[in-house]
């Protein structure tokens, strides 16, 4: 029997990973696509010392103690930590780390693409093109999209994702609803700063960036996206009742967490009519299941689905450059804490 790796990784993060054998570490990589099952995880992380997980992978604290006797760390190749259980690696000594900052900007500008593309009905109109159903122009058939220009925006949650799409839909001549659990007055400032100048330059009118709490956002709103962690408050945080809450024709993106929305009120929000359409690139179950209500043939035109994209550029997925990508921060964490 061969010895142990070092490092056992749950999926190939790529280039990034010759840095672990340069730190003359071993290395095991599991070589499918698909997520290894937990006992693949286990006897191929017995005796290593570090540990590559993705959102996918569920950490908990009966595995994380089969490990223990070797490992220290988990490197999670990810901002969030729901699939690992960071307590019990406390307590069992086993460090940490994540891959904040790198996908902020990525993620953001998916957002807002995503908000962009439901609101325009992009995806209808390449079908229209595709199918050979463009039998010419007219003013106003077979549909019309709306503008984001003028819309209000509800920014649900304002971490640094959230903040950088706040800045994002500043250029967008929109007025601005943040809502976070805690105010942050240089925030509003700086942000109602960006509005004034581009109103200066005369590009857009004024508009405002002000704090709200979330059933004014929700009230308010014409398009609300999520940015927020999933913890036990968040969970459901957009369920029937926060649904019922919102504009009529309202649109909802989500890039966050899937648990963070009920999607069954959300299916049914908008097989009602009461919300105009919702743009997720994130489920309770992923990959989505084939029998979701938000996959319902009367859905297709209103909602967008994505395949958990957000952060889906080669840069910030796959750089080796930790300031640049999660695959090059996941590896020097990693290695960092494995030093310290």
């Amino acid at each position: 029997m061969s010895d142990p790796a070092d490092v056992y990784a749950t999926c190939d993060l790529g280039p990034a990973l010759a840095a672990i054998g340069e730190a003359r570490l071993s290395l095991s990589v599991y070589p499918a696509p698909t997520p290894p099952d937990r006992e693949t995880i286990l006897a191929g992380a017995a005796g290593a010392r570090g540990l590559i997980t993705t959102l996918r992978d569920p950490i908990d604290e009966a595995l994380l103690e089969a490990l223990s006797p070797t490992l220290e760390v988990v490197a999670q190749y990810a901002v969030g930590l729901d699939n690992v259980d960071v307590e019990a690696a406390r307590r069992l000594g086993i460090k940490v780390v994540n891959t904040p900052d790198v996908l902020t900007k990525a993620t953001a500008e998916f957002a807002l693409f995503a908000l962009g593309a439901l609101a325009r009905r992009l995806r209808a109109s390449e079908a229209l093109v595709r199918s050979g159903g463009w039998w010419g122009w007219h003013p106003s058939l077979p549909f019309l999209g709306r503008e984001i220009a003028g819309m209000t925006v509800a920014v649900v949650g304002l971490g640094r994702i959230g903040r950088a799409f706040a800045a994002r839909c500043a250029a967008l001549d929109v007025e601005l609803l943040l809502y976070s659990r805690t105010e942050d007055p240089a925030f509003t400032v700086g942000l109602q700063r960006q509005l004034d100048g581009l109103a200066e330059m005369g590009v857009q009118g004024p508009r405002r960036a002000r704090f709200v709490s979330l059933d004014e956002a929700l009230a308010r709103a014409d398009a609300v996206s999520l940015h927020v962690p999933l913890t036990p408050a968040t969970r459901h945080l957009i369920d029937g009742a926060a649904l019922a809450k919102m504009k009529p024709g309202a649109l909802l993106v989500n890039t966050a967490r899937g648990p963070v929305v009920d999607e069954a009120a959300l299916a049914a929000a908008l097989q009602s009519g009461h919300l105009g359409g919702a743009a997720l690139d994130v489920f309770s179950t992923e990959p989505l299941p084939m029998s979701s209500p938000l996959l319902a043939p009367a859905l297709e035109d209103k909602v967008r689905l994505f395949h958990h994209f957000g952060s889906g550029t080669e840069e910030t997925r796959l750089s080796t450059d930790p300031d640049r990508g999660m695959a090059g921060r996941c590896v020097s964490g990693l290695l960092a804490a494995l030093r310290s």
